[in-house]
């Protein structure tokens, strides 16, 4: 287990046994670090898996908030299925079906901030549940990030914690489109449902804590098999309500 994940687990424990009680504030950065004997980024990653978790805030600036003491998957942590499956007592699994380098077409070159036509890496998974297929992930990589993806195991359980303990990537910031889509033939085929069997779709572009894209996706979950939550207040509130495109 890596040392952010540990961090977040004894943090984790505490709001759960009431020792941070809703609307209390986190120790800073610095006292967290002092405490676990860690460096402020190992820190900062492991306050992100509880914000992704729906238990702190994510507002910046100011010491983190308790929102709750019951994990769920909230929009914050979309990019990250494996660590959710697991905070979830769930076994993930899942497998590269397809990878090629290919020039980036318009919207692609928008969403990941690089001209059209430059090369990106284009990857099909298919991700599963305690064996069962689930979701279908079509990611397009932006470049400069593609050679350190590339090297990864096919089969590796989480990218983002792969990518993290091999270059040092952090996934701070995303946005994320939430709408529902008909089964295609080859979704139908690989997920075990019907063609045109409704699934639920998750487009997402997320980026490091200085801004540059990384990746941006068309996720596509088996109806049923995931449930999304949104934690609002009067200070920030990070669902929008857009027309579907």
């Amino acid at each position: 287990m890596a040392r952010y994940e540990q961090i977040a687990g004894d943090l984790r424990d505490a709001i759960i046994r009431g020792d941070y009680p809703i609307g209390a504030q986190l120790p800073s950065e610095a006292e967290l670090a002092a405490r676990f004997s860690a460096a402020r980024g190992t820190v900062r990653q492991a306050v992100a898996v509880l914000v992704a978790e729906g238990l702190v805030g994510s507002r910046q600036g100011a010491r983190r908030i308790v929102l709750g003491s019951e994990r769920s998957q909230s929009f914050a942590e979309l990019h990250s299925f494996a660590q959710w499956a697991r905070s979830m007592g769930y076994r993930a699994s899942g497998v590269v079906l397809a990878s090629q380098r290919r020039p980036a077409t318009s919207s692609e070159a928008v969403r990941l901030a690089v001209a059209p036509g430059d090369e990106v890496l284009s990857v099909l998974r298919l991700r599963r549940l305690d064996g069962e297929p689930v979701l279908i992930e079509r990611t397009v990589y932006a470049g400069w990030i593609a050679p350190a993806v590339e090297k990864l195991d096919p089969s590796c359980e989480s990218v983002t914690q792969e990518l993290y303990e091999s270059v040092g990537l952090v996934f701070a910031y995303g946005e994320h489109l939430i709408d529902a889509v008909a089964a295609g033939a080859e979704e139908a085929r690989l997920l075990g449902v019907r063609r045109g069997s409704p699934l639920l779709r998750q487009r997402r572009t997320t980026t490091t804590q200085e801004g540059r894209p990384v990746e941006c996706s068309d996720d596509r979950y088996r109806a049923g098999s995931v449930t999304f939550s949104i934690r609002n207040s009067t200070s920030a509130n990070s669902l929008v309500r857009r027309a579907a495109e």
